[in-house]
């Protein structure tokens, strides 16, 4: 047996410690190309979004977790409230890729088509989730105790409190995921969009299937008796980006020739999703909201600086928020609270100071303030271009009125742009959360 230290001089050493840093990057890649495996047998293909995620295996595995648990697992609303709701949290940024997922997923667990016409002809109960989304969305100071009342009062058509809570937390879910659609350049719009967005989703340089390089063997799991032969393939080490491209445009066009002309749209990736084919709905986003000229404001302007700060340390998410969510919908907060510690913890190669500066700048364009923090560090760490392309992300996540701007932020590297999305992603559902979840918790006390 060797045993080595890191104060070891000698080479032996040297080759342990290289043959441990070997071994955890190949698991890593590992568990990436299982994921990636698992959603092309599921689809045939793999969807932008994940591909994107795809570079940071650890989180996405926590982010597929509490996506499918919110939409499909046990909880006290029923499945096609739960995806028109994320209908109508995608239409506040006209996000046309969630809308159009959405509206198929709506109408495969049973969903009533007329809905889809628009907002008015829903049932009343989720026509009154419109103002509360609509706050949540770009303003969330604004969510108060009123809010959560005029849902919950007695009536025909009101709100149990857990089905408020989970209704929240998906609002919360889809508009954060907005950001990250459209700092990934994901959204059905983005065809004719400018070089900043990545085509297709896919990092430049960045294989999907490189989690089977590094002189990693292994096979998928066993296929089962019903799957398609292509569907049993493994990822070989030789597999690059363009093969990948290739089955997924074989793939497409077997599904075209089956069903004619019907279209066929790019779906987020979940780990037990029935096997059918995604059917494009290019519903207009307008349909699903009103108010669309209510949007993203600066939090305190000093002509109206009449909001009040959100201090953490008066109501955080680890002291408050974790607790009341995980009570009134089960099981949610710990699977919300590894998200938040997964995109923490996920490796970055620059200073940890600019991790926290970047969660601390997002909270703070949305009024939420740590008071142990020196906000100089934000100007100090985030160069100017770094900061826009944060702030429109975070605020303006619309794709018709905001052209992405470049990350001019050197350097960046591929994952190191998805890790920034990541960031604004949980800071901003973490910041809605808690809006949310205060509002709740003032109508409780009262």
């Amino acid at each position: 047996m060797i045993i080595c230290t890191k104060k070891m001089d000698y080479r032996f050493g040297t080759q342990c410690q290289f043959i441990q840093n070997q071994v955890m990057v190949n698991s890593e890649k590992e568990r990436a190309s299982l994921l990636c495996m698992k959603a092309l047998a599921n689809r045939g293909r793999l969807d932008t979004v994940s591909q994107q995620m795809a570079s940071h295996p650890q989180y996405l595995e926590s982010f597929l977790r509490t996506q499918h648990y919110i939409l499909y697992m046990d909880g006290p609303l029923p499945q096609p409230y739960r995806h028109y709701i994320a209908i109508m949290a995608a239409a506040r940024h006209h996000c046309r890729y969630l809308v159009s997922l959405h509206s198929a997923q709506f109408l495969r667990v049973g969903g009533d088509p007329l809905w889809l016409q628009g907002l008015e002809a829903a049932p009343p109960r989720l026509q009154h989730l419109d103002h509360i989304n609509k706050v949540l969305a770009h303003q969330p100071w604004l969510t108060a105790r009123s809010h959560i009342q005029a849902l919950l009062k007695t009536g025909e058509q009101c709100w149990s409190l857990a089905e408020l809570v989970q209704a929240v937390v998906l609002l919360a879910h889809c508009h954060s995921l907005c950001s990250f659609v459209f700092g990934s350049g994901s959204d059905s719009d983005s065809d004719s969009t400018p070089t900043p967005r990545v085509h297709h989703g896919t990092p430049p340089g960045y294989c999907l299937c490189d989690a089977a390089n590094g002189n990693t063997a292994f096979s998928p799991p066993p296929a089962g008796p019903t799957e398609k032969a292509p569907r049993r393939r493994s990822l070989d080490s030789s597999c690059e980006v363009a093969c990948l491209l290739e089955q997924i445009k074989k793939s497409q066009e077997e599904i075209k020739e089956r069903k004619g002309d019907r279209l066929h749209s790019q779906t987020l990736l979940h780990a037990d999703v029935e096997k059918e084919d995604e059917a494009v709905f290019s519903a207009d986003p307008s349909r699903f909201l009103s108010d669309p000229e209510f949007g993203y404001q600066e939090f305190a302007r000093r002509e109206e600086d009449h909001f009040q700060v959100f201090r953490v340390q008066d109501y955080s998410w680890e002291d408050h928020g974790f607790s009341l969510v995980n009570r009134l919908y089960s099981d949610i907060g710990h699977l919300l609270d590894e998200r938040f510690r997964s995109v923490a913890s996920l490796p970055f190669p620059h200073s940890p100071d600019l991790k926290r500066a970047i969660w601390n700048y997002i909270h703070c364009i949305y009024g939420i303030r740590y008071d142990d923090y020196d906000y100089g560090e934000v100007n100090r760490l985030l160069e100017r271009g770094l900061k826009l392309y944060i702030k429109a992300v975070a605020c303006y996540p619309d794709s018709r009125k905001t052209p992405l701007c470049p990350l001019s932020w050197a350097p960046v590297k591929a994952s190191d742009k998805v890790h920034v999305n990541l960031l604004v992603m949980e800071a901003r559902l973490q910041a809605e959360l808690l809006y949310a979840l205060r509002a709740i918790t003032q109508y409780m006390i009262a």
